[in-house]
C-alpha cells in the first residue's frame, strides 16, 4: 500500500514530504479553502515541494462534463507533473470520465460510498477510487468492509484501477485496509505521524539512549 497526504497545509506537506515515504498529496475544495490562500500560489508551491513525479490530486469544481473537461485541461496543463484530476461519482462525472480517458488526463474519482459505485467509475476509466471509510463508520456502517468488498470485486473483474481509502481518523482504520490488500491511502499529516508512533517503541529508544549514556555519556560513534 501506498501512502498519500491528504492536506492543503504546506508546512504539513513540507514535513511529511522530507520524512515519510508519500506517493503524492491529494486535496479537495474544502482542504483548499481551509487554507485561504490564492489558489494557483497554493496549487503551485504543493508541486514544488513533492516534485513532478509524485502524485498530486486535485478536485474539479465545474459540474458538468464538459466544463470539468475544461478545467482538468487547464489544471494538468498548470499543475504539471504526475497529475490526477479529482472528480466526484455522478452522472456528470462518469460523462467527464470517459471524454478525460480519450484524452490521456487521469481521474481520481472520490467521495465513493458503495462497491457499486466504485465498479462503475473503474470501468468509466477511473484511474483511482476513493471511498470513504470513516464517514461510513461514523453511520454505523462499516468503511473497511466496503474497502475489502472493491477490492475483492476489483480483483474478480481484473479491473485495474486502484483503490485509494481516504477519511480516516485513526491508524486502526488505515492497517485494516492495508490487511484488506487497498492499493493506497490518502491521510492527514496527525494519521501519518500516528501510524509509527507507539509508547513502547518509545520507551525502547529511551532504553536505548540510558544505557548507551551510563556507559560513553555524551559521546556518539562518529566520536569514537
Amino acid at each position: 500500500m501506498i501512502y498519500i497526504l491528504d492536506t492543503a497545509d504546506i508546512d504539513a506537506i513540507k514535513h511529511c514530504n522530507e520524512y515519510y515515504p508519500l506517493a503524492g498529496v491529494t486535496t479537495n475544495p474544502s482542504i483548499i479553502a481551509k487554507e485561504k490562500s490564492d489558489f494557483w500560489t497554493l496549487i503551485g508551491e504543493i508541486r514544488s515541494i513533492i516534485g513532478p513525479d509524485k502524485m498530486l490530486h486535485v478536485q474539479a469544481t465545474e459540474e458538468t462534463a464538459e466544463k470539468i473537461v475544461e478545467e482538468a485541461k487547464m489544471l494538468r496543463d498548470r499543475v504539471g507533473g504526475d497529475f490526477y484530476l479529482k472528480i466526484p461519482i455522478c452522472e456528470e462525472g462518469l460523462k467527464a470520465t470517459m471524454m478525460l480517458k480519450k484524452l490521456g488526463i487521469k481521474v481520481t474519482m472520490t467521495a465513493i460510498i458503495t462497491p457499486a459505485q466504485a465498479l462503475i467509475a473503474a470501468r468509466a476509466g477511473a484511474d483511482f477510487v476513493a471511498p470513504y471509510v470513516n464517514r461510513l463508520d461514523s453511520i454505523l456502517s462499516d468503511g473497511t468492509r466496503v474497502v475489502t468488498e472493491i477490492v475483492e470485486e476489483f480483483k474478480l473483474h481484473g479491473i485495474e484501477a486502484r483503490v485509494l481509502a481516504a477519511s480516516f481518523k485513526n491508524a486502526e482504520q488505515v492497517h485494516k485496509c492495508a490487511l484488506a490488500g487497498c492499493h493506497s491511502a490518502t491521510v492527514t499529516a496527525d494519521i501519518m505521524k500516528s501510524l509509527i508512533s507507539h509508547p513502547m517503541t518509545d520507551a525502547a529508544i529511551d532504553g536505548f539512549k540510558k544505557d548507551w549514556h551510563e556507559v560513553y555519556g555524551e559521546q556518539k560513534i562518529l566520536d569514537f
